[in-house]
């Protein structure tokens, strides 16, 4: 835990002088809005791209996985992820707006006084996390050829 709450900004400033980054196993960067959030492009992992928000009360970081209406039988589908939930450390299931599509998404929180250690390993899991899920589960469920 650090003493001192972290911002998008200082955050940033904080990851980009990481290992990880300094590695290239991923690069970083501010998307403006209304509310910036940082794009972390998790390179190791095809590029894939995971969006963190830091708000007073907490750092979220989120993947889209596929868009619901591609999931075959998505009623059964949502009933597993349910059940299955408890079997992804450290991330949540979700289905995020996106335009006007909704779409899978896996998410973990953090305090926002959470180490940067710690935030990096997060952002590690989530990434297989969400390779996992994306192999693993989407093709458990696909329609039978």
């Amino acid at each position: 835990m650090t003493d001192i709450a972290w911002t998008v900004r200082s955050l940033k400033t904080a990851l980009d002088g990481c290992a990880a980054v300094k590695s290239g196993e991923f690069t970083v960067r501010i998307v403006e809005g209304s509310d910036p959030v940082l794009l972390v492009t998790m390179h190791r992992h095809g590029d894939l791209e995971a969006f963190v928000n830091v708000s007073e009360a907490q750092i979220a970081a989120s993947v889209l996985l596929w868009p619901c209406d591609e999931q075959p039988d998505r009623a059964a589908f949502n009933e597993f992820l349910l059940k299955a939930q408890k079997l992804v450390p450290l991330s949540n299931f979700g289905i995020a707006a996106v335009g006007d599509r909704d779409f899978y998404e896996l998410f973990g929180e953090l305090a926002t006084t959470t180490s940067l250690d710690t935030i990096v390993i997060e952002l590690q899991v989530l990434a297989e996390n969400a390779i996992e899920a994306a192999t693993d589960l989407r093709d458990n469920f696909a329609p039978a050829a």
